[in-house]
């Protein structure tokens, strides 16, 4: 995730993925794009940092349910991964997400 752009990974219950993309890192398009799937979207899900907060109250104003998980340990989960890029970053952080393995941030009032 960046200013400008942030990599979306969809995966099911069983952890096939699903849908894949980057996005401009604006609430407005991330949400058009996810309610426009064919599949029910269960959490939204991100590592903390710079963007957080302005997604984290962004996304649950449009009715999502989102959890902004602690960096050194998705951190920590990704480092196993040969390739790191962007789209395979969304791809580990969508499998923590469905795993539970994963302790969520507490997010300050803005």
């Amino acid at each position: 995730m960046s200013l400008r752009s942030c990599a979306i990974c969809v995966v099911d219950g069983k952890g096939k993925v699903l849908r894949e993309r980057d996005l401009p890192c604006e609430i407005v398009e991330i949400a058009a794009y996810l309610n426009a799937l064919p599949v029910s979207i269960q959490r939204i899900g991100f590592e903390s940092g710079t963007l957080s907060q302005h997604l984290f109250y962004g996304l649950k104003a449009e009715g999502f349910d989102v959890v902004c998980m602690e960096a050194r340990q998705v951190s920590a989960a990704l480092s196993a991964m040969r390739n790191k890029t962007d789209r395979n970053d969304a791809r580990g952080i969508a499998q923590i997400l469905r795993t539970g393995w994963f302790s969520p941030v507490h997010m300050k009032s803005r």
